[in-house]
């Protein structure tokens, strides 16, 4: 199914798990899959080594496996940084041919002082080049607090419409900690033309070093609120784990009664948290079940 077709009667529940690092026990994200499908939740996206990187066959594989032996949809990353676009076809139809319809196409993140190379230069290429060739579900990414290398958010706004004129179908917000940013982002992209399906991206922190290389790599601001918790329980590991849940569980709390379209949550591959989060709030998404 393609995952635009799922807002129409629900909100959206998702979830974002990345493959094992090629040195890796290839079993650990198998057992993580077993325990996140559990959840039924409506997607599992899968992460992508960037450049056509080592990890890429097995985001195929995995995606491919999420649908034929968990049952649930899947949605393969597809960074374009680096690549050709015959390394592009070779990799969409590879993609196809395992089955899978949903596609997140994005740059992908470049290294300080690298000039882009490739035949893509930003996502809205890909995403064209997919729409001009395949029938397939696009989907894009979105800054609530506008790309580090944004001009502004008004110029932010104005690729984002262009990405989804190119043919993007849904969009998945980047990590914000700050639901306030998400609305006022929201609100502005659909007076901006943006009509399609835009999904809350949520991150549970549970440690101090993952968020200082969020903050680093998305210039997400951190509210006064959640620094609180980070000084309060910083050197203590299962606290700061027990209130990042529960600030997570806030956030999309909020943002159902608000009648967000989805809540796509990057789980880490931490099937604990992610359970953890999906049973405090999937009575608040049974009952966000639209007419």
């Amino acid at each position: 199914m393609k995952t635009a077709e799922l807002f129409e009667h629900k909100t959206v529940f998702s979830l974002e798990v990345f493959p094992p690092k090629p040195d890796a026990d290839e079993s650990v994200i198998y057992k993580t899959l077993e325990e996140l499908s559990d959840i039924q939740p409506d997607f599992i996206s899968v992460t992508y080594g960037a450049g056509g990187g080592k990890n890429g066959c097995k985001t195929i594989q995995i995606a491919s496996d999420i649908q034929n032996r968990y049952g649930v949809e899947s949605v393969a990353h597809l960074p374009c940084i680096g690549l050709s676009k015959a390394q592009a076809k070779n990799i969409l139809d590879s993609m196809q041919e395992n089955g899978i319809e949903n596609i997140l196409a994005l740059r992908g993140d470049k290294s300080d002082n690298t000039e882009l190379c490739g035949d893509f230069r930003h996502a809205s290429d890909l995403i064209a080049f997919i729409r001009d060739n395949y029938d397939l579900n696009i989907l894009a990414a979105c800054y609530p607090e506008i790309h580090p290398e944004s001009r502004s958010a008004v110029d932010d706004l104005k690729w984002l419409k262009y990405k989804v004129d190119c043919g993007a179908d849904h969009l998945i917000s980047q990590l914000f900690l700050d639901n306030g940013y998400f609305y006022d982002f929201y609100e502005k992209a659909r007076i901006a033309g943006v009509n399609v399906p835009i999904e809350a991206g949520i991150m549970p922190v549970t440690n101090k070093r993952q968020i200082e290389r969020m903050v680093k790599l998305c210039g997400v601001e951190l509210p006064k609120k959640f620094v609180r918790v980070l000084e309060k329980y910083e050197h203590n590991e299962r606290a700061l784990r027990d209130a990042g849940i529960a600030y997570a569980i806030d956030q999309i709390t909020d943002l159902i009664a608000e009648g967000v379209d989805g809540i796509h949550l990057y789980t880490m591959n931490n099937p604990y948290v992610a359970h953890r989060i999906f049973d405090a709030v999937q009575n608040l998404i049974s009952v966000s079940v639209k007419a």
